[in-house]
């Protein structure tokens, strides 16, 4: 069942859906560019510099471009393995932690989780951000607890923060240093803290992080300055991106990123408030995952801009820590447990409910409207749903666990075989840009298109597919022209007096459209001229 769950969590369906968002067309724009101009050091997004995130991402997917060609697949496969990595680790922490039932929970856990399912299948450093904190903070737990700790957990340690500071650059050293104090702090293991800044641990971080943002800062000498004080410290303290939200925001999100297993949450929440009656907290070693996610989400709470995926790097402890909890429910099989494993099937009985009601507002020409594949999912999600809580009613909690899993892993299939490509044309750029390439190399043949009035996300997604840049249009003498834009816009345009003409409308967001000079502002000729 692990293997399966993982297959489908990780690796199934990468390509079923064109790339989405403004995110990822640019990222991948980016590595496609760098695997075709081999450069390796400066990230170029339509030929000009672009310091957004550091280079690790980049520099997996255009390796992958090299490898295996450039596909929506390969552009995502680098995340998928990141986070297979992440389980692994997560795992392996597990085992020396709590043992090999908890273990194998957890590798069941993660490929099963919202989170995780959605990220690891997004062309977007996050999820190797993510893994590669996992695999430092994972070593680094075996620093802080072990008695004699190994040359080869130090060595490891600083190579992956330091790749964790190459993905999404010095967050990693934040979470990282705040997690552990955090720690050290409630555990009073202030010297077990320090055993981290190891000479050996400093110098191969040191030795992975710091040469690419040496060299990048020398062939670009605005680098330092747009990467690290707009990127990341104006993004912290100000509101400059606009990604506002209220300091609670991330609580509810953590909440539904460990969907369909949240109702663990309860029993994990139960464990806490007996260790601190027990006040042998301080010794365990939840304490540590505890406060490496407690941390993550305090830090990125604090920040002025926040996006659900900024907490990612706290899920994979979450999820370590609801595997232990699943354990103990399997080991109890009590009243609390039977209730337990019962929210897990109400859970889907819920999530169902809601997705009936919010389909049933849809507008009549909403694409998630009379999807075969979507209502059938629905249904066997609330019946299957229905049997974990039957399950667990009858105390067999470790078979509850099981077909929960199962469940997420038949939807995905599900989504991938049935569901996304049906909604394709409405949530990715990939079918319009494909419609349109002929229409403009038989129309402009390669001349002037340009984009007015759609969304970010439709701009980069038509930039990375069609390989050119789509400069905003403005009213000009050089008409006609070619433009993406929507209904909106082309009303716009008619009211300036042009006129145009839908020569493509694949997706309602980007209509390739000709402008023209309207005709009854052409001047006529005099009826004796010829």
């Amino acid at each position: 069942m692990v293997v399966l769950v993982s297959y489908f969590g990780y690796f199934s369906g990468l390509g079923a859906l064109g790339l989405v968002g403004p995110d990822e067309p640019r990222y991948v724009s980016i590595a496609r560019s760098m695997a075709q101009s081999h450069d390796w050091v400066t990230p170029r997004l339509n030929g000009q510099p672009w310091f957004e995130k550091p280079i690790l991402y980049y520099w997996a997917a255009a390796s992958a471009f090299r490898v295996a060609g450039v596909s929506e697949f390969t552009a995502r496969f680098p995340t998928a393995l990141a986070a297979l990595l992440a389980a692994l680790v997560m795992a392996w922490s597990a085992w020396r932690c709590y043992g090999p039932a908890t273990a194998a929970i957890v590798l069941l856990l993660m490929p099963a989780s919202v989170a995780i399912i959605g990220l690891a299948r997004a062309a977007t450093p996050d999820m190797i951000f993510t893994a590669m904190l996992a695999a430092a903070m994972a070593l680094g737990a075996e620093i802080v607890v072990a008695q004699h700790p190994d040359l080869l957990h130090r060595l490891g340690f600083g190579v992956f923060l330091g790749a964790a500071t190459l993905a999404k650059g010095p967050a990693a050293v934040a979470l990282a240093a705040g997690s552990v104090a955090l720690w050290a702090l409630l555990s009073r293991q202030w010297r077990r803290a320090f055993r981290l800044v190891h000479p050996l641990s400093i110098a191969t971080f040191l030795l992975v992080a710091l040469p690419w943002y040496l060299i990048c800062a020398a062939r670009n000498p605005n680098f330092l300055y747009v990467f690290l004080l707009q990127h990341n410290i104006e993004r912290y303290i100000t509101p400059v991106f606009h990604h506002v939200q209220p300091f609670w925001f991330f609580l509810p999100i953590m909440i539904l990123a460990v969907i369909p297993w949240s109702a663990l949450l309860f029993t994990f929440a139960s464990d806490a408030v007996a260790a601190w009656r027990a006040r042998d907290w301080a010794a365990r070693p939840g304490l540590y995952f505890g406060c490496w996610s407690f941390f993550t989400v305090v830090f990125f709470s604090a920040s002025k801009s926040k996006l659900p995926d900024y907490i990612l790097p706290a899920v994979p402890p979450l999820v370590l820590l609801l595997a232990h909890a699943a354990t103990r429910l399997i080991q109890r099989a009590d009243e609390t447990a039977r209730g337990v494993t019962m929210g897990l099937g109400a859970t889907w009985v819920a999530l169902v409910a809601g997705a009936e009601i919010w389909l049933r507002r849809q507008p009549a020409g909403s694409p998630f409207v009379g999807v075969a594949a979507l209502q059938y999912s629905l249904i066997g999600a609330g019946a299957i749903g229905a049997v974990i809580a039957a399950l667990g009613s009858r105390g067999r909690i470790a078979a509850a666990l099981l077909t929960n899993a199962a469940l997420v892993a038949a939807l995905v299939g599900a989504a991938n075989w049935g569901i996304l490509p049906s909604l394709d044309t409405y949530l990715s750029a990939r079918a319009s840009a494909n419609d349109a390439a002929p229409v403009i190399g038989a129309t402009s043949g390669g001349g002037a298109v340009d984009a007015y009035r759609i969304r970010d996300a439709w701009k980069y997604g038509l930039e990375y597919y069609l390989g050119r840049a789509l400069p905003e249009w403005t009213p000009r003498e050089s008409l006609p022209i070619l433009v993406f834009t929507n209904e909106g816009g082309c009303k716009d345009i008619q009211r300036r007096g042009m006129s145009c003409e839908a020569l493509q409308k694949t997706a309602a967001a980007a209509w390739l459209v000709r402008v023209s000079s309207s005709v009854k502002n052409v001047p006529r000729l005099p009826s004796s001229a010829p």
